[in-house]
């Protein structure tokens, strides 16, 4: 949900799934998606998609073409992700999981819509 300024309403409380893995599942899912498009499907500010964007870039996991007035995102998906918990896990095992119950949670949502 949007607030009065365009803006989404944050979040309280913990989550499992932090702000970057959202952020590169979206990218994930349309490797040119706008900022704008990537904020408002992770319920993040534009400045702050950015700033996560420059994080994996700056990380390796992340790179972008420009195209005329876009981007086109690449993502390495064989790096291993950052926290020792994770040893071993690359970016590939973590997005086919974030990617897959996206898929299926837009599976329901159309049959309910077919259904209703």
């Amino acid at each position: 949900m949007a607030g009065v300024d365009g803006v989404p309403e944050p979040h309280t409380g913990w989550t499992f799934v932090t702000n970057h893995a959202r952020v590169l599942a979206a990218i994930a899912d349309n490797r040119s998606a706008r900022v704008r498009d990537i904020a408002a499907r992770c319920r993040l500010t534009e400045r702050a998609v950015q700033k996560i964007i420059a994080d994996l870039e700056q990380g390796g996991y992340l790179s972008h073409t420009r195209h005329g007035r876009g981007n086109t995102y690449d993502i390495d998906a064989t790096r291993i992700l950052r926290h020792p918990a994770e040893a071993g896990l690359t970016v590939a095992s973590l997005l086919s999981m974030l990617v897959r119950d996206e898929a299926e949670r837009q599976e329901r949502v159309d049959e309910r819509v077919r259904e209703g």
